[in-house]
């Protein structure tokens, strides 16, 4: 007779006992192909002791390299993300082992599942490579990991049994990987699942891993057996992004043969690549360091009777990203690419989202994160640019944007001239013109409606100042300005950035001198106002001689 029951479950009591080792384990106790100055990086969540070179050695009776006594007082970073924390996670994951069929290992972040005969059961990312966790700002932190990579798992359970059970059968009947619930790989029933999976897009999505579980049992109830069958499905969603980087590249040449380029992307970026041989160079604000997942630091093995904490040998290494820079810099320094232009999103300092054991100078104020740059340098080989992003191994494909990529920058001919003037006041005509074609550059919005500086927006930005005014020119490619104070008045023509424009400008600027005295209306009106402040002088001064003549008459009398 074979049926399904429904079995009580028993409240047990259980007893937790921690069993401690040295986690993570000092550089040179592992055999990994890590040498001892790689492994001395992996740990910046651990405490920074900072032993002196006698007490090490007195407590581990040996010495230490270089790097692993700075290991050992500070936390050591990276200026590209490594691949030390990949090869680390490979390895150590061969050490991670499941239980036996009384017995369901777990870490402390793992989803567990009950059921009628099984019990303690799971399905637990152990992690995802390449990758990197970037703290973008002090709420969030985004997981971006590779179009392609590797997904390592771990699932267990154990079965329920009485003294009037026996087990017939149990197992892991199959373990899937579904990206926003889309199968995208099965594998058979095992403890260690690892996928090999790779995406065709990028974007925020949801990774599931996901296992079956059976169990049969027969249960002797006297007279007659009973097979009772039971099966879970177990699975911990994680939350990611694909990092698929694309780049949008738009080139320029300068009238004087130095060359623009304005790179854009929407995610965080790495660095920009702009000649062959490597020498020219930006790098953005992000620098990297590698610290294990805290979450398996302790593996809980649970039985019917008992639980029992170990220190898990098993111990994954993430990349972290985090803005150690206020801006972007460019390589070589003193005569690289100059930037133009950096555009993007301020964000506020991660610092307080930074793990408190880990010592790294993150920037302390808000920052901009960039979206891409405007760049000008005397040789930038178009062929050779290349945009490298956060996450190890992954580089932008560059996309050709819409109207295409090439955009011309002309020289400007602004002009200033003086065409209405009077004692108080002149009336200033400013001219801007295509210096080769003579055309009027129009700056005047007819529609006056401000429009945020995209990269291929038709409608023409820039502006002209003059003295304490800022015009634009019309359709003409003139504007006037009245000024009512002497002096020397500089016009300068402030181009829109040339991404936004084709045929694009370099500024340009012009001077015009005024002063009354330049015109005859200012010599008349000169002498109309000297003679206005001067005669009440004058009639004081002949009072004043009248008196004095009168005065020395009375003194002869």
């Amino acid at each position: 007779m074979v049926a399904v029951v429904v079995l009580a479950v028993a409240t047990l009591a259980f007893a937790s006992v921690a069993v401690s080792a040295e986690n993570p384990p000092r550089p040179g106790t592992d055999e990994s192909d890590l040498d001892v100055n790689e492994t001395a990086t992996l740990w910046s969540k651990a405490p920074n002791e900072c032993l002196s070179e006698a007490e090490y050695a007195e407590r581990y009776d040996e010495s230490r390299t270089a790097m692993q006594e700075l290991g050992d007082c500070t936390d050591l970073t990276f200026k590209e993300p490594p691949d030390t924390a990949e090869r680390w996670t490979a390895y150590d994951y061969e050490s991670l082992e499941g239980g036996d069929t009384e017995t369901s290992i777990y870490p402390s972040h793992a989803e567990l599942t009950d059921s009628v005969l099984i019990a303690d059961a799971h399905a637990t990312t152990f992690a995802v490579q390449p990758s990197t966790r970037t703290h973008l700002d002090a709420n969030e932190t985004v997981h971006y990991i590779a179009p392609e990579g590797t997904l390592r798992g771990f699932v267990d359970y154990r079965v329920r049994l009485d003294s009037n059970s026996s087990v017939q059968n149990h197992g892991i009947d199959e373990v899937r990987l579904l990206h926003d619930d889309d199968v995208i790989e099965t594998v058979g029933g095992t403890q260690t699942p690892t996928f090999e999976y790779a995406f065709d897009h990028g974007g925020s999505a949801t990774l599931t891993l996901e296992a079956d579980i059976t169990a049969r049992v027969e249960q002797d109830l006297g007279n007659e057996t009973e097979l009772v069958t039971d099966q879970v499905i177990v699975s911990q969603d994680l939350d990611i992004e694909v990092y698929d980087l694309q780049a949008t590249v738009y080139h320029a040449s300068y009238p004087n043969g130095d060359s623009g380029v304005a790179i854009y992307q929407d995610q965080p970026w790495h660095g920009y690549t702009l000649s062959d041989d490597g020498e020219a160079k930006v790098r953005g604000v992000w620098r990297y360091y590698t610290a294990r997942d805290t979450g398996w630091d302790e593996l809980t093995h649970s039985t019917r009777a008992s639980r029992e904490t170990v220190t898990s040998d098993a111990l994954p290494v993430y990349v972290h990203a985090y803005p150690s820079e206020l801006g972007p810099r460019t390589e070589p320094i003193r005569d690289g690419p100059n930037i133009l232009e950096v555009w993007g999103t301020e964000s506020s300092s991660p610092e307080s989202a930074i793990h408190e054991n880990i010592d790294i100078e993150v920037v302390s104020e808000a920052y901009t994160r960039s979206d891409g740059l405007a760049l000008r340098y005397e040789d930038i080989e178009r062929d050779a640019v290349a945009v490298d992003g956060i996450v190890r191994g992954v580089s932008a494909d560059i996309v050709e944007p819409d109207g295409g990529s090439e955009r011309e920058i002309r020289e400007s001919d602004l002009s200033v001239e003086i065409i209405k003037s009077n004692a108080t006041a002149v009336t200033l005509q400013v001219e801007l013109r295509d210096a080769e074609t003579g055309t009027p550059i129009m700056l005047e919005n007819p529609f006056d409606l401000p429009r945020f500086s995209l990269i291929g927006h038709e409608s023409r930005q820039g502006y002209i100042t003059i003295g304490d005014q800022q015009v634009r020119t019309d359709i003409t490619g003139t504007a006037e300005v009245t000024v009512t104070q002497p002096g020397i008045y500089t016009a300068e023509y402030h181009p829109g950035s040339w991404r936004s424009h084709s045929p694009a400008y370099l500024g340009d600027t012009a001077t015009e001198t005024w002063h009354p005295l330049a015109t005859p209306t200012g010599w008349f009106t000169l002498l109309v106002d000297v003679v206005r402040y001067a005669l009440p002088f004058a009639v004081a001064l002949y009072a004043a001689k009248r008196i004095g003549t009168f005065l020395q008459m009375r003194d002869t009398l």
